[in-house]
């Protein structure tokens, strides 16, 4: 074992790969994660923290603490373990994985490993210690009867469930609290003196004071009552607080931003391309309050020269300052129906980084050459000042641009040849789209329409006009232009990556798919070609957005990451998030890659590895995941809300989802979806076919198949649970097979 006796291990740049990363971030550097892991492999034994820091020379009482921080992150992140006698050792990937705990409400979970290989079934008793998004270190148990890996607890690395909200309940002398989040199927028993003045039924937030264990619950003490079950806005303060979204800002940021101005300040212009007379203008949603994006457009003798400018966030935002480690921390701005939790306070997010019109304003910009075939043929990127020329929505874009509209022309008269050049280019990039097989699938979004108290008044769809597609077009454009960029430059980067389907999903979407007599292209290895192909045959269908909607769950969930995978939906070898920096952190992430090269530094001197591009992207897309999972919540509530008064009523709809234990129906116009349960389909036993998403009974060979269209009435709605159950009345129509079904897997019998 090493020792102050025996020979240390300089620390400088010749040793360290990321001596000058480390310089960078730190006043009193350590050696870097990549080497303190090089040196406990090389000696081949579990070291003691002194062991390590004596290897490396760290004496300060600085370097001591920021060496054991270090420590506790690479055991926290999966790098390392902390043995039983207190030492550290390399974990070995192939009998140890390390991954986030995914909680289900009938009390089983699952672990997501970090490599992205499939996930490991957890049994009610390895979840008894675990709750919902903790991060554990299992090993491999065994295969369980349904063919899964299932996992066996190794070691708790973090927890990272600290409170809980949910309805508070008194029974035989107990007091505890059932959570709202569904994935956390423990409920958390008081303290006798942790009640304080809450009330039976009252919806209250619970700090976790004893996390459960293998043979006891959660034990907590309410820290916050937020009032009653039905009260206007309930649902998002449930939200917020049951996912544990931050939304309050620290003290040390409200003290930082106290510096900023509400105008940008004329030395901050300096040294930037000047584009305040170039018409830029922004395109956005009716009710956007902060716009991360212009653009401009004008014709050249090859094709085009496109601009898209977007909020220069990393000028306000340093490295490691109280702005950047919030930004981090909430990764996203969560988008409620009428309310957002933003990254950035509003001083950034609505004012000094919003490209609000007629203001000066700092932007960065990717400038495009496009030629008349729509293959772009030169970027650069710049830093620059800017003024928004016009504030514009999609509704008059496409009034102006489509429709003609002859009054609101008049009105934009000056900024019409650029936006009829944004359109020309526009058209012909889509083509090139279309060519190389990007997905562009035509799923129905939905607008919740409030009135007086917050009560839903209707919920209306989201019409998705051409101006959408060319905005979100150019943005596509520009971010692809800046994967480009900085796989160039071999900087250490934040992708966005999308894999294709897994060989298990392609065979039960081209099952399914048979079944429905279509056929499906490209063998083992369908391209996103194939995909839209499928797409067009099915146009016109009743059915066509629930087929779509499998086809969408056949592939794998987007993700942030260094790796250079592609993105498979978009038919890219290569693609970044570059413009949304105010609401997204890779952005700026991307934004500061970008800056670093324009300063003509190399990667060894940026302030990021690869490894913290690694942990930067699982946690970016954990708080993705988080964010979608709280917006579900709310409009899953706010939908409950809205059918209560709906008992006993009847709607037209069609089965959006088909399971072992009945089928969902999605109601036409409305866009509300509720069970039918299979103990509500007649005297008959149904079985379950995954593969061609349907229940059929034995005994009179009646089906329900995804698509079919069905009447119901109302049954029932829990709002607790963000339920709605239906009864079914009448079958409508069904999605005619092309063939006999295959042989069902599962039996459901009737209860």
């Amino acid at each position: 074992m090493p020792s102050k006796s025996k020979k240390t291990v300089d620390f400088n740049a010749t040793k360290d790969p990321y001596a000058q990363r480390e310089a960078e971030k730190y006043d009193n550097p350590i050696p870097s994660r990549e080497l303190i892991l090089q040196y406990i492999q090389h000696t081949g034994n579990p070291l003691l923290r002194k062991e390590i820091a004596n290897a490396f020379a760290l004496e300060s009482e600085d370097q001591l603490e920021a060496l054991r921080r270090r420590l506790r992150a690479m055991e926290r992140d999966g790098q390392l373990l902390f043995n039983r006698e207190q030492r550290y050792c390399v974990v070995n990937n192939k009998d140890l994985i390390v991954g986030r705990v995914i909680g289900h409400a009938d009390g089983f979970g699952f672990v997501r490993p970090d490599d992205g290989s499939d996930d490991l079934f957890l049994s009610p008793r390895e979840m008894n210690s675990l709750l919902h998004n903790d991060r554990a270190m299992v090993r491999i148990a065994g295969i369980d009867k349904k063919g899964r890996r299932e996992g066996a607890v190794v070691e708790i690395l973090e927890r990272n469930t600290h409170q809980i909200v949910g309805r508070l309940y008194k029974d035989d002398g107990f007091t505890y609290v059932v959570p709202d989040n569904k994935n956390i199927a423990q409920t958390v028993l008081l303290q006798k003196d942790g009640v304080g003045n809450a009330q039976q039924g009252q919806i209250v937030v619970a700090e976790i004071v004893e996390q459960p264990t293998k043979l006891r619950q959660p034990i907590g003490r309410i820290i916050e009552v937020l009032g009653d079950h039905l009260a206007p806005g309930m649902e998002i303060e449930m939200a917020i607080r049951s996912h544990e979204l931050p939304h309050l800002w620290p003290e040390e940021l409200l003290e930082e931003i106290k510096l900023l101005s509400p105008e940008v300040p004329e030395s901050a212009k300096e040294n930037r391309v000047d584009l305040r007379q170039t018409p830029l203008v922004t395109i956005d949603g009716e009710d956007a309050r902060d716009f991360d994006d212009a653009v401009y457009c004008k014709r050249t003798p090859k094709g085009w020269k496109l601009l898209v400018a977007i909020a220069d966030v990393s000028h306000y935002v340093q490295v490691n300052s109280a702005l950047d480690k919030e930004a981090k921390n909430r990764s996203t701005s969560v988008y409620f129906p009428e309310n957002v939790i933003p990254m950035l306070p509003e001083i950034l997010s609505n004012g000094l980084c919003s490209l609000n019109p007629h203001v000066d304003r700092l932007c960065m910009v990717c400038e495009l050459l496009i030629d008349e075939q729509g293959q772009v043929t030169r970027t650069r990127f710049y830093d620059a000042v800017m003024n928004s020329h016009a504030r514009l929505t999609y509704t008059e874009v496409a009034k102006l641009l489509v429709d003609g509209d002859e009054t609101l022309a008049a009105k934009y008269h000056v900024l019409m040849p650029h936006l009829r050049e944004l359109y020309a280019l526009y058209q012909v990039m889509r083509q090139t789209r279309d060519q190389r097989g990007a997905m562009d699938f035509d799923t129905q979004e939905t607008r919740i329409i409030f009135g007086i108290d917050r009560k839903i008044e209707k919920i209306v769809p989201v019409v998705r006009n051409d101006a959408h597609k060319l905005i979100e077009e150019f943005m596509i454009t520009a971010n692809c232009a800046a994967a480009r960029y900085l796989n160039a430059k071999k900087i250490p980067k934040l992708l966005r990556i999308h894999e294709g389907p897994s060989a298990d999903k392609l065979l039960g979407l081209k099952a399914f798919l048979g079944e429905l007599g279509l056929k499906f292209g490209g063998g083992v290895n369908p391209t996103p070609l194939d995909y839209m192909h499928l797409v067009d045959v099915i146009k016109g269908r009743p059915d066509a957005h629930l087929i779509q909607t499998v086809l969408l769950r056949s592939m794998s969930q987007a993700v942030y990451s260094p790796d250079l995978k592609g993105h498979f939906g978009l038919a890219l070898e290569a693609y970044a998030h570059f413009t949304s920096p105010i609401r997204r952190y890779p952005d700026l992430l991307v934004h500061r890659a970008i800056r670093h090269c324009l300063q003509g530094k190399n990667a060894a001197s940026f302030v990021y590895g690869v490894p913290d591009m690694v942990l930067l992207g699982e946690h970016c897309s954990t708080n993705e995941r988080r964010a979608d999972e709280a917006t579900r919540d709310v409009t899953s509530w706010l939908k409950c809300e809205y059918m209560m008064d709906k008992i006993g009523e009847e709607f037209n709809g069609i089965i959006s989802a088909v399971t072992s234990f009945g089928f969902f129906v999605e109601l036409a116009e409305i866009y509300v979806e509720g069970l039918v349960h299979i103990s509500h389909l007649g005297q008959d036993y149904f079985h379950f076919d995954p593969t061609s998403h349907q229940l059929k009974g034995e005994r009179t060979n009646t089906t329900y198949r995804l698509g079919d269209s069905v009447k119901i009435k109302v049954a029932r709605v829990d709002l607790d649970e963000k339920k709605i159950d239906f009864d079914l009345i009448q079958k409508q129509s069904s999605v005619k097979p092309a063939k006999t079904a295959s042989k069902p897997r599962k039996r459901a019998r009737k209860k």
